[in-house]
């Protein structure tokens, strides 16, 4: 019986050294922070910007969009996407903050926009030809830092 101990500790032992060695390389392959513990995380305060529904807002558990982060809406044709989007750009404006939208689709309606609350004056708006020129937009938009939402 003793030896099956040992054999069950030497097996826990060896997968403990196991994770640390995978854990290591991808800390190596991708930075530092890109892999950890949650428990060795510190609980921080995340910003949001409310999404314009007091319902999603409570659905999505932190009062609206968490700041800083990559959100992605999805959903079938015409189920409310861009509205949604919209409802977020007007809420971060009325906050003071900087809005831009990318209009892949090339149907942005600033009237809808205006309407539903969105200072179209100063929104930033880009209407890309492909998928790549708009993740490119994107990511200056978002390394710049100057962009709310």
């Amino acid at each position: 019986m003793a030896k099956k101990t040992i054999t069950v500790a030497s097996s826990a032992a060896e997968k403990l050294k196991a994770l640390q060695s995978a854990m290591s390389k991808i800390e190596k392959d991708f930075g530092k922070g890109s892999i950890m513990k949650m428990g060795d995380q510190q609980i921080e305060h995340v910003e949001v910007v409310p999404s314009g529904s007091i319902g999603l807002d409570y659905a999505l558990g932190v009062g609206g969009y968490p700041r800083g982060r990559i959100i992605e809406i999805y959903g079938p044709e015409s189920s409310g996407k861009t509205t949604l989007a919209i409802h977020a750009i007007a809420e971060a404006q009325k906050a003071g903050g900087t809005a831009a939208f990318i209009d892949a689709e090339h149907a942005f309606d600033r009237f809808y926009a205006q309407d539903l609350g969105v200072d179209i004056d100063n929104l930033l708006i880009s209407q890309p030809d492909n998928g790549e020129q708009a993740l490119e937009i994107a990511d200056q938009l978002i390394r710049s830092s100057a962009i709310d939402i």
